[in-house]
């Protein structure tokens, strides 16, 4: 009798974590309700000029890679093909809305070591930031982990010969006026701050 109390504990325990991880997603949703969308798929994108496979991680916010966004399938974490073409970066998900980063969106790309409950080796995520919305004012980042090691450096290749020579000052909306080259990296999980 005392062995199935514990299981009804347990099993009341983890009820109750799991509807407190779906009231935090559903607050998330309704806080990121103004949230612009991604870009649709233009029609023609143009050739391929590299592939990778691989796992989309998450979006978020532009420096505060703790910062899921959530809205428009954005937080969803799965297996994808990042392809470059000369009009941008299109991130293909398993199960999920395809992701487009406009070419004129670019802002920098960059390797890191994790964001948003997904930390792996050293420089294990290739990362992306950019500039969502109609405005170009609300910057997020994009991380995709390649599924073979010897393609990160291949695919955040590909992606900065994208950039402009010379990168506009880009609007932050939340703190200051910044351009891409003062772009600070989040601390690593060793709490190191790369440049």
């Amino acid at each position: 009798m005392e062995y199935l109390g514990w299981v009804a504990l347990t099993v009341a325990i983890i009820v109750v974590i799991v509807a407190l991880m779906a009231l935090g997603w559903r607050n998330r949703l309704r806080r990121q309700g103004d949230v612009p969308a991604p870009p649709e798929v233009p029609a023609d994108l143009g050739p391929v000029l590299y592939e990778a496979e691989g796992q989309y991680v998450a979006t978020t916010t532009a420096g505060d890679w703790l910062d899921r966004i959530a809205v428009h399938g954005l937080g969803l974490r799965g297996n994808a093909v990042a392809a470059v073409h000369p009009d941008g970066v299109l991130v293909s998900r398993t199960g999920a809305r395809t992701v487009f980063i406009p070419r004129e969106d670019l802002v920098s790309v960059q390797l890191a070591g994790g964001m948003t409950g997904k930390f792996v080796e050293k420089n294990g995520l290739v990362v992306v930031t950019w500039r969502l919305g109609p405005e170009r004012t609300d910057r997020v980042d994009t991380g995709f982990r390649t599924r073979h090691a010897a393609h990160k450096a291949q695919l955040v290749a590909a992606v900065a010969g994208l950039l402009p020579a010379n990168p506009p000052t880009i609007p932050d909306s939340r703190t200051r006026t910044r351009t891409t080259s003062d772009h600070r990296t989040p601390p690593t999980p060793e709490g190191r701050e790369q440049l």
